[in-house]
């Protein structure tokens, strides 16, 4: 084809819209000499819109493509996010006994002086405090429902690290509305085919609306249906259920019935028999989803546990259902066809990776977007980082499971070394005798860094032995000074930072 490539992107919701933002933003507007981008979205096919969560990147984003973060937050539902709470991963409860620990955004704090994680594992672990509380202030704020900036601070910046719980179908109207902005082609209609050429590439696709319509780059953004990445590039769905067992869902939205009571900020996950309940405090309601593994209870159960969890209010709601397969496409990006979101992969709910991997994904594209010559020619690089993505948050998200020691058989599956991969066996035999590093990661092939290992190694308890080398930490006297630094810091930012819900009101009202 000649002129300007142009780029088809089939499917809306969180996947299709910022795809389509971000490569208009990047690539430029086609009025303006950029790439031709259309997205081709179906009326029958809606977004799941009982709570989300993200992880900090999301600000990054949102700023490159221009949207303001009050704005954003008024239009999805927005509040903030400064971490996840896990209740009770550890222990099984029993007689009253509740265990949690907090995975907060905010780094350690970095001392040149000492390394305050080396010494916090130094110190008696009947008596230390919990890591988080320990390095940072973030859990303590976090724990006082405070939000994690002031109203005078600028966009998308404040003395804490944070993202967003939203409401996925309202992000994905602001997300929309952007990417029009940018130049974007919105059509609507159905897809009813897919023409190949000889050497598999796609020729067009066909809708029932809209009759043929060709592209350079067709950009697969249709879910779990994969309608053009598996359905006609035939690539493989490599699964990752040896690793991650649950795969199904039943979910709700429940009213927010006391208008002054406090918000969380931080995402609740709270472990039970055959998974983990999310519980996700949005702008007026709440999303709250069981998660579970189906070879371990069946549905029935899982409704039980989900009303069971959100108590008498459990009367008036219909759940959801929803099935997934967790695992990825062995090929994401085939000939001229690229699968983005749901199409490509998916590796349940825990810790926000589905937006992560949306962002990856869509940055790649824009960086490796070839303008002339094979449009195929990033592929294979764009596949090994992905690939290598996927794998990373497998040993990252297996983390959170394998060092439980609950009694009940999902979690003793969990904890059974044939179901650990061999990469993180390797890394927790090393982590018995020293913290996890910067060097064990590599930071492009990552979606977490080092020190978030951190936070889920010693929030679970794990056991890190240094005390054969003792002698070599000479600045305990040092570290002591920083940790009760820390600790009056903590106590400042409880009272000058405003409430999480009056910040979100003020945000609301302006």
């Amino acid at each position: 084809m000649g002129g300007k490539r142009r780029i088809l992107i089939v499917g809306g919701g969180t996947a299709g819209w910022l795809t389509a933002a971000y490569l208009a933003k990047f690539l430029g507007r086609a009025d303006q000499g950029g790439v031709e981008i259309t997205l081709l979205e179906s009326p029958e096919i809606g977004t799941i819109g009982v709570g989300e969560g993200a992880f900090p990147t999301i600000r990054t984003t949102l700023q490159f493509l221009g949207i303001d973060e009050s704005q954003f937050i008024r239009g999805a539902s927005a509040t903030f996010k400064q971490g996840i709470r896990f209740n009770d991963w550890l222990e099984t409860p029993q007689d009253g006994q509740r265990s949690h620990f907090i995975h907060p955004f905010e780094a350690p704090f970095y001392a040149k002086e000492a390394n305050l994680v080396s010494y916090w594992l130094l110190q008696d672990e009947a008596t230390r405090p919990p890591f988080a509380r320990a390095v940072t202030i973030q859990s303590r704020v976090a724990e006082a429902k405070r939000a994690p900036k002031r109203p005078h601070e600028s966009e998308f910046s404040g003395p804490l690290n944070y993202a967003y719980h939203f409401d996925a179908a309202r992000l994905a109207g602001v997300l929309s509305q952007r990417a029009k902005e940018l130049g974007v082609a919105h059509l609507q209609g159905r897809l009813t085919g897919v023409e190949m050429t000889e050497g598999g590439y796609i020729n067009h696709v066909v809708t029932d609306a809209h009759g043929t319509l060709d592209a350079d780059l067709y950009i697969d953004c249709s879910g779990f249906r994969g309608e053009l990445i598996g359905g006609a590039m035939g690539s493989p769905f490599k699964s990752a259920s040896k690793h991650l067992f649950v795969d199904r869902a039943v979910t709700c939205r429940l009213p927010d019935d006391k208008p002054g009571a406090p918000i969380e900020s931080y995402t609740i996950a709270a472990a039970h028999e055959a998974g983990w309940t999310w519980d996700i405090g949005l702008s007026g309601a709440r999303g709250i989803g069981c998660v579970y593994s189906s070879a371990h209870i069946d549905d029935d159960r899982a409704e039980a546990i989900l009303r069971d969890y959100i108590g008498p209010r459990a009367g008036g709601i219909t759940p959801r259902k929803i099935a997934f397969k967790t695992g990825y496409r062995e090929k994401q990006w085939v000939k001229n066809c690229v699968a983005v979101g749901l199409s490509a992969g998916f590796l349940e709910p825990l810790e926000a990776t589905g937006l992560v991997l949306i962002e990856a994904a869509a940055g790649m594209i824009a960086e490796l977007f070839p303008h002339n010559g094979p449009i195929d020619a990033p592929a294979r690089r764009f596949n090994e980082l992905m690939t290598a993505r996927y794998d990373n948050i497998i040993i990252f998200l297996k983390l959170h499971y394998c060092l439980s020691r609950r009694t009940e058989p999902f979690w003793r599956d969990n904890a059974d070394p044939a179901s650990i991969p061999e990469r993180l066996q390797e890394l927790l035999e090393q982590w018995k005798y020293r913290p996890p590093a910067r060097f064990d990661f590599i930071l492009d092939l990552e979606s977490f860094a080092f020190y978030n290992y951190q936070y889920i190694l010693y929030g679970m308890n794990f056991r890190t032995d240094m005390s054969a080398g003792r002698d070599d930490f000479t600045n305990a006297g040092v570290a002591d000074s920083i940790f009760a630094r820390i600790q009056k810091f903590g106590d400042q930012a409880t009272r000058d930072l405003p409430t999480h819900r009056d910040l979100i009101q003020q945000i609301n009202a302006a």
